[in-house]
């Protein structure tokens, strides 16, 4: 398998968990807490993501070769993986917006040469 994949296939693995973990929470602190729902998500979130990151070994920097600073690697895999899924998800929303427009510029421009 290639090295890339096998060094961020976990990381996405936990980010689209702890993705999970925040939504069933949710719920919950919105009957128990509403007004500080928000950063008490955010705080659970950085919390397992590091605490994640740190027990399992995950870094995303180490397969790029970044390995001086141990630290920022752990860091900015926290924050990756607190980020869960949604960059990737909203990813694919805007490809598929994209796939849309194309379409429907090719529909229009052969109805168009139909026309001529």
């Amino acid at each position: 398998m290639n090295p890339l994949v096998e060094s961020l296939g976990p990381v996405f693995i936990v980010s689209f968990a702890l993705q999970q973990l925040i939504e069933l929470l949710d719920p919950i602190l919105d009957k128990v807490i509403k007004p500080h729902k928000e950063w008490i998500l955010s705080a659970v979130a950085l919390v397992v993501g590091l605490l994640l990151t740190l027990g399992l070994g995950l870094r995303i920097l180490r397969p790029f070769g970044v390995t001086s600073m141990p630290w920022l690697d752990v860091l900015l895999t926290a924050l990756f993986v607190t980020g869960g899924t949604k960059w990737l998800n909203d990813l694919l929303k805007i490809i598929a917006y994209k796939k849309q427009e194309v379409q429907a510029r090719a529909v229009m421009a052969t109805q168009q040469v139909a026309k001529d």
